[in-house]
């Protein structure tokens, strides 16, 4: 597509800004009158006209104004959106509602979803923080009864895992925390590749109990999946866009297929289109016919290679993306910050 000029920039950020407020197609005379523009109806309409030709702007009937297509919000907000600052107070509030439940990760996901969709006035979506890979923190093995043993392995990230072992032969409590103290010493921070290649000599009890905790690493990693926290579908339902039934339902099978959606949510964060840490899928980017009538904000949190997830919110193409955008990315920065002190550490 040809280069915009700034005066054709600035209108169709204009028109995107009207037409997410009013959901009515947008007319140069509108524009005018609305934002005060120094400049004739007939050279806006002309202007208007050029971006329709260029793809950014579309005329749902010939006597109807313009509003924007996927390419227009793409550009708008790949090169002209400005994010709108949360007030510090907003800020302030929601920082000290997940304060109050640092320590509750389940609580952490369900409150992201509240904020997210009563900010965003959108459906949202949260996964809470997972490894990417087990990695061991720290091992205590008690004596039980005879030859059984209680092993308590918990990884970084926070998950505790717990196996009862049946030994050849009994073995007294100091033996086991003698075990348990060189595996925390010796193993602490690190995968399983990582232990099962490391050359230093074991004795018969700990080959056993290595053994023991590379199985639990490996049937962790391999259930490595987290579930969708979501809130907010009302507001996507109550949009001018999703009135029609079929509408609603379409976008109401966004949200409820949820193998859809986690695949959704990994991929566009993976290679979505960019911007300041936040991804943006609008309409599907051709590849979700499923989203051909929404957008999707998405960002990660956590600490990559330890423990993260991700947020984000799906509403109509016509949404407001500056504040959209700002409320994904300060969640973010804050779930992350909550991730690093009180689960990496």
């Amino acid at each position: 597509m040809n280069e915009l000029t700034e005066r054709q920039r600035f209108l169709l950020s204009l028109v995107i800004h009207e037409y997410v407020r009013s959901a009515m197609p947008v007319g140069s005379k509108h524009v005018v009158d609305e934002f005060n523009l120094d400049m004739s109806s007939a050279t806006v309409r002309n202007e208007m006209a050029t971006l329709t030709d260029m793809g950014y702007l579309r005329q749902p009937h010939l006597s109807a104004g313009r509003v924007p297509t996927e390419d227009g919000y793409r550009l708008f907000v790949s090169n002209i959106v400005q994010e709108t600052d949360l007030p510090d107070s907003t800020r302030r509030t929601i920082s000290h509602q997940f304060y109050q439940m640092r320590q509750d990760v389940e609580g952490w996901t369900r409150l992201a979803a509240s904020v997210l969709a009563h900010q965003s006035r959108a459906a949202s979506m949260v996964t809470a923080p997972l490894p990417e890979e087990s990695r061991f923190k720290h091992i205590e093995l008690i004596a039980a009864r005879g030859r059984q043993v209680l092993m308590v392995l918990v990884l970084m990230g926070g998950e505790i895992l717990q196996r009862f072992i049946t030994l050849d032969e009994p073995v007294s409590q100091e033996q086991l925390s003698s075990v348990a103290d060189r595996f925390n010493d010796l193993y602490t921070g690190i995968n399983i590749d990582d232990m099962s290649s490391d050359p230093t000599p074991l004795n018969a009890l700990e080959q056993d109990f290595q053994r023991a905790v590379l199985g639990e690493m490996a049937s962790s990693e391999s259930m490595i999946s987290g579930d969708i926290v979501l809130d907010g579908l009302t507001n996507v339902l109550a949009e001018p866009e999703f009135s029609a039934p079929g509408e609603a339902r379409r976008a109401l099978r966004v949200l409820e297929e949820k193998p859809l959606l986690n695949e959704i949510l990994t991929k566009t964060v993976l290679h979505g289109s960019a911007q300041g840490g936040v991804q943006v899928l609008i309409g599907g980017e051709g590849i979700y016919d499923a989203l051909s009538q929404v957008s999707i904000v998405l960002a990660r949190y956590g600490t990559p290679g330890l423990a993260t997830g991700t947020l984000g919110v799906l509403g109509p193409m016509r949404m407001p993306y500056g504040r959209t955008i700002s409320i994904v990315r300060f969640l973010s920065s804050l779930l992350s910050d909550l991730v690093n002190d009180t689960i990496v550490e």
